[in-house]
C-alpha cells in the first residue's frame, strides 16, 4: 500500500516503523545522548528511535527540538525518517537542517510498529511493505 502525502524533507530509505498515538516533545522528551524517549508517560517511554522510521501525530513544546533532532543526527542516534499527519514548524525545522526524510499529512492509524516502510521524501509517499 501506498500512502501520499507532502513534502517536509527529500531522501529516500526504507525501515523499522516505529509508532505512537502521542505527540513527540524532542526538548526534554528525547534524550540526545542515545536517542531514548525519557518523556514521563509517554508511549514511548524507554523505547529508543534511532536508526527507525519514527510514526506519530505531531511535534510538540520548545523550538530547541529542532536542534534536539539536529544534535541526534550529528551523533548517529537519530531515526531514519519521520512520518506525521501534522508536522509543525519545530520537526520541519529540525528534519531540514538534519537532512532526515519526512513526509506528513499521513494518515498514521494505518502504519503499525514493526512494519517495514518506505519513506520517499522526493515523491511525498510512505509505501508499507
Amino acid at each position: 500500500m501506498k500512502l501520499i502525502g507532502r513534502k517536509i524533507y527529500k531522501g529516500k530509505v526504507t525501515g523499522e516503523a516505529l509508532v505512537t498515538n502521542d505527540s513527540i516533545s524532542f526538548y526534554g522528551g528525547v534524550d540526545p545522548e542515545n536517542g531514548v524517549v525519557v518523556e514521563k508517560g509517554h508511549e514511548l517511554e524507554g523505547t529508543s528511535i534511532n536508526d527507525k522510521i519514527l510514526v506519530f501525530p505531531s511535534g510538540k513544546g520548545s523550538t530547541v527540538g529542532s536542534y534536539v533532532i539536529y544534535q541526534m543526527k550529528k551523533t548517529g542516534k537519530g531515526p531514519k525518517a519521520l512520518v506525521l499527519n501534522d508536522c509543525e514548524a519545530i520537526v520541519a525545522v529540525g528534519v531540514i537542517i538534519s537532512e532526515i526524510p519526512c513526509v506528513d499529512q499521513i494518515d498514521v492509524s494505518k502504519i503499525e510498529t514493526g512494519m517495514q516502510l518506505t519513506v520517499d521524501g522526493d515523491n511525498a509517499t510512505v509505501e508499507l511493505e
